[in-house]
């Protein structure tokens, strides 16, 4: 499964990854690749949390465009 990220750094200089389809996976770590790799975890995890629960998989995301 493909899944989409946010990537973006903290006061610290620590970077946070969310996966905006899966509401609660966070990650962090202190290199951007880190991060990324950790994300990749927290998402198998959450992916079985939420097929134990009898929830959804994922949320449905889209993206929309907006003049600026």
């Amino acid at each position: 499964m493909k899944f989409t990220v946010t990537t973006d750094r903290d006061g610290d200089g620590v970077w946070v990854v969310e996966c905006p389809g899966m509401p609660g996976c966070v990650s962090q770590g202190a290199t951007k690749d880190e991060a990324l790799a950790s994300i990749s975890e927290a998402i198998k995890l959450c992916l079985e949390v939420r097929a134990e629960q009898g929830l959804p998989l994922t949320l449905e995301t889209r993206q929309i465009e907006v003049a600026a």
